[in-house]
């Protein structure tokens, strides 16, 4: 393939997004692991279950471990892990909470203080996001 100064090259097709809503929770984790195209919205519809689902909550903690969720931005600082994390703090069921502090303190000590200072609370106890 011949490319032309000023072409820019085609993005491969991503094809119909999966129906994540009939998933299950393994099946979605499997889908983030695997780094599938649709990880993200995987990772959200997980993220929507974790309040009414322990096993949810448990699977959305352990997935903000990958390094690709760690390196995939949503915009500026916030990390798909970040969202996860920030997901199961706003969930405010005591499991959730839970395994969000053990999440966070998974993270490397830089990237818990641009998290901290993101949600801007001294302390990862502190922090209670709303998700509209």
């Amino acid at each position: 393939m011949t490319v032309v100064p000023g072409d820019k090259p085609s993005l491969p097709q991503r094809g119909p997004a999966p129906a994540v809503d009939q998933m299950s929770n393994a099946e979605l984790a499997r889908m983030v692991e695997a780094e599938h195209p649709y990880r993200g919205k995987a990772l959200f519809e997980l993220s929507d279950r974790i309040a009414l689902d322990d096993d949810a909550a448990t699977k959305v903690a352990m997935l903000t471990r990958l390094t690709s969720l760690r390196r995939a931005r949503l915009f500026d600082r916030v990390s798909l892990a970040w969202s996860g994390i920030i997901a199961l703090l706003a969930a405010e069921t005591e499991h959730s909470r839970e395994v969000a502090y053990e999440a966070f303190g998974a993270l490397d000590a830089e990237e818990q203080r641009d998290m901290l200072d993101y949600l801007e609370v001294s302390s990862i106890e502190e922090a209670h996001p709303r998700i509209v």
